[in-house]
């Protein structure tokens, strides 16, 4: 059985970036950026105030000085004139500073009467001015290639003059749900069923993770109905199974796509819940077949599928982020398998995250796995630990499953 860690690294390094396609800037948040953006315009574009006030000469504005207002400039609105000797312009936060002026005097500083302004503190040149090109200059590169566009980038962009972005298209993945015991939410159960709920929980486990969802329809426990929708394969960057990854008379996903040309990378993880995971190729598209046990398949969703997603929107595919959190209970010995333990979560006395595992883990409890808010992490042969002790832990909403 392979590492949850060595099985990680062999599906993203199977992996591409998908190609660039240009979006509105309004459609950009949460892509990732397939070039860089580069300014088209200098910010600020000139001088300008950073507060309300008068803009005037330094050498004149000392502590008691009256100066002669001879005009204003509001943003947008720049005055036409200079600044003489003992002179002031009214001006207002991001209005252009008029030319001769070197300073700001503010507007709780001075005191405004009949056409002159007092000055009750005096001002050193430079003050309050906002530089021209002070955030960015015309050409420079202000996002890199690679970057997951954030409100904040989405700003930068629109200030620095980018209607449109070159993004990686979000990766279209098709979820084939298998089994002759399962079926749709809403539609009759067949005798010794059950309802479908991986399809849909991995659909919006794709979507979180920033790809393009497509749930394909029910296969049955046959060879060659799987081949048939399986044949689909090519219309998707990715093609996720769940169930038949199995070892059982019924788990045919293997079998059904071996007759389809589908070459087998690894099988079988050393990881609990989720040891029959399998990762190959069927043709050009890499297909990962996860468990049929609910739990299995989004534990297993989390750790491969979540990363394999980024590394096709042009990421690196990163694990997971971890945190140190303390348990809550006290743990036993782990043996070979790495154990992912639903846990909610608390904070003590001191501030400090407390995770719980749950205590029951059986991988078919959907019903724990949407109350736990982490999964704790026990690598293999980990030692017993007492309540308290700190560990690991994914911190599922930071990922947004």
């Amino acid at each position: 059985m392979l590492a949850v860690e060595d099985a990680r690294a062999r599906i993203l390094a199977a992996l591409s970036p998908t190609a660039a396609e240009t979006v509105a800037l309004s459609d950009a948040a949460g892509r990732v950026l397939a070039r860089g953006v580069s300014a088209r315009l200098t910010q600020p574009p000139a001088d300008v105030s950073a507060m309300d006030g008068y803009a005037v000469r330094a050498a004149d504005a000392t502590e008691g000085a009256t100066l002669r207002m001879t005009g204003a400039a509001p943003a947008g609105r720049p005055f036409a004139g200079r600044v003489g000797a003992n002179e002031a312009v009214r001006i207002f936060t991001g209005g252009v500073v008029p030319d001769g002026a070197d300073a700001i005097l503010l507007q709780e500083d001075a005191t405004a009467a009949d056409g002159s302004v007092r000055v009750n503190e005096a001002v050193t040149a430079g003050r309050h001015i906002r530089r021209r090109g002070l955030d960015f200059a015309e050409g420079a590169e202000v996002l890199p290639a690679g970057r997951k566009l954030t409100a904040r980038d989405i700003g930068l962009a629109a200030a620095s003059n980018n209607p449109w972005l070159a993004v990686h298209r979000r990766p279209r993945v098709g979820i084939l749900a298998t089994g002759d015991e399962i079926a749709l939410p809403g539609d009759p159960i067949p005798p010794g069923g059950i309802v479908s709920s991986n399809a849909h929980a991995l659909a919006a486990l794709v979507r979180a993770a920033g790809g393009d969802p497509v749930v394909l329809p029910i296969a049955p426990d046959d060879t060659a109905a799987i081949a048939e929708v399986a044949a689909t394969a090519h219309a998707f960057d990715l093609l996720v199974t769940t169930g038949g990854a199995s070892v059982g008379e019924h788990d045919l996903v293997q079998a059904a796509l071996g007759g389809e040309g589908f070459e087998l990378g690894f099988w079988k993880i050393a990881m609990r819940p989720g040891k029959p995971l399998i990762w190959g190729r069927l043709g050009r598209t890499p297909v990962l077949g996860l468990p049929g046990n609910p739990v299995s398949a989004i534990v297993c969703g989390v750790m491969f599928l979540i990363p394999a997603i980024g590394r096709m929107s042009g990421l690196p595919g990163a694990p997971p982020p971890t945190r140190r959190v303390l348990a809550g209970v006290a743990l036993k010995a782990n043996d070979r398998r790495a154990d992912h333990l639903r846990a909610t979560l608390a904070v003590d006395d001191q501030g400090r995250l407390v995770a719980t595992p749950a205590a029951m883990q059986d991988s078919s409890m959907l019903a724990t796995l949407a109350r736990a808010e982490a999964l704790v992490l026990r690598a293999p042969h980990a030692p017993a630990l007492p309540a308290g002790a700190e560990v690991e832990a994914i911190i599922l909403a930071e990922l947004g499953v």
